[in-house]
């Protein structure tokens, strides 16, 4: 089912937009969700990135820096694009876990299993975001995790603010709540999953320079959208809107919030279906009876 009032054609066509360049949030969040990877005992042995250069190509090289060890896979609706931007340099190291390693990730097939599936600021871009989760789900080993980060329903409430005021359509599709993501991972076959939010309100010098943050973090993928190319004069019409609209720091700048979306759950292993049975011997009985006794 998709996400109401998004537009799945847009969203495909954002997600498939040619970029050589990670947005600067992205990045930020990204930091943010390396630190969480401390919550974990042992380091994956292979992770897969989900989209890196929409997630973060900075990220990307801290992660193989953190997982020296770990075989690193892509996966990307432009790989060819993604493997050149993900290539490691080729420069000579003394450290023995990484020699072997090539200099790059592989391209991630269908049969492809990680331990870690990382995906950075992709899902709330998504029009069908289960059948994706299920993707993600066969793609990591028993045991493995999922980490994950998406915009929460509070991003933007300033800009949403201005335009019901002015009388627009939304500037974007509503962003999914946190525990309806919980609810999605655990339906699809996560286990444990733990969600975690908080706000990130940025601030711009004006309406100029935050309109142009907004378009490299995507675009309005709202089905209620204006349906052809404004003009000039909407365009200084929206700036004179955001200018006069918007919060205000105590130095003057603009205010926008962000509410960003931390989740990571766990591939338990299978349970058996109710109505399974087992055989057990009459020796293996005694035995494990043996073993409660002492």
């Amino acid at each position: 089912m998709p996400v109401p009032g998004l537009d799945p054609v847009a969203a495909q066509r954002w997600l498939t937009r040619p970029r050589d360049q990670s947005p600067w949030l992205h990045e930020e969040v990204a930091r943010r969700m390396i630190d969480r990877l401390q919550w974990f005992r042992d380091p994956p042995s292979s992770w897969l990135h989900w989209e890196p250069v929409l997630g973060g190509l900075q990220t990307h090289r801290s992660l193989v820096e953190r997982l020296p060890a770990a075989r690193c896979h892509v996966e990307a609706h432009d790989m060819p694009q993604a493997l050149a931007a993900t290539k490691e340099s080729s420069r000579r190291t003394w450290n023995p876990l990484q020699w072997g390693r090539g200099h790059g990730p592989s391209a991630a097939g269908a049969d492809t299993q990680v331990a870690m599936l990382w995906a950075n600021m992709a899902l709330h871009q998504v029009a069908r975001p289960q059948p994706l989760l299920r993707q993600w789900h066969r793609q990591i080993q028993t045991d493995g995790f999922l980490m994950f980060s998406c915009l929460g329903p509070d991003s933007l409430r300033e800009l949403r603010a201005v335009y019901a005021r002015v009388g627009w359509p939304e500037p974007t599709h509503a962003f999914t709540d946190m525990h309806d993501w919980g609810d999605m991972l655990v339906h699809n076959g996560f286990a444990e999953p733990v969600m975690d939010m908080e706000r990130i309100s940025l601030s711009y010098s004006g309406a100029p320079s935050l309109l142009n943050e907004l378009r490299s973090l995507g675009r309005n993928l709202n089905v209620a959208r204006f349906g052809a190319l404004r003009g000039r004069a909407w365009r200084q019409e929206l700036e004179r809107a955001i200018d006069q609209g918007l919060p205000r720091s105590e130095d003057g700048r603009l205010l926008l919030t962000f509410e960003v979306i931390y989740g990571h759950a766990f591939k338990a292993a299978p349970r058996p279906q109710r109505g399974d049975s087992q055989s057990v011997s009459m020796d293996e009985m005694r035995a494990m009876l043996r073993g409660r006794r002492t």
